[in-house]
């Protein structure tokens, strides 16, 4: 099942003001609307990067158990898989659940409509 991530592209000027009009209550986001926003192209493409979707594809299709299960599955190092995991995290792309002393990945969105605003 895909599960869809709305994702804006939004200069940080625009963006600033779009959240103080949301505040004053001037404007309401509307239903469909990203909720996940990036300032430019190229931060979004470091998140969603070649490597990173390819790794959200390892994770969907494996499943692993711990992130050294993963480091095993993907040859990337423990701790360079948890940055990039907590930053995907962060934007709602994984989910990083804690079971006793171990950290299982997640994913929670397979695919991604992106919205640019200019």
């Amino acid at each position: 099942m895909n599960t869809v991530l709305n994702v804006g592209i939004m200069p940080r000027e625009q963006f600033q003001q779009r959240v103080l009009a949301i505040a004053a209550g001037r404007y309401a986001p509307q239903p469909g609307e990203p909720k996940i926003w990036f300032s430019s192209m190229k931060s979004l493409s470091e998140v969603l990067s070649d490597n990173n979707m390819r790794l959200l594809k390892m994770i969907e299709e494996n499943q692993p158990e711990t992130l050294k299960d993963l480091a095993t599955l993907s040859g990337r190092q423990t701790s360079n898989l948890s940055r990039t995991l907590k930053t995907m995290e962060r934007y709602g792309i994984v989910e990083l659940c804690k079971q006793n002393r171990s950290v299982r990945p997640v994913v929670k969105a397979t695919a991604f409509n992106i919205q640019y605003a200019i």
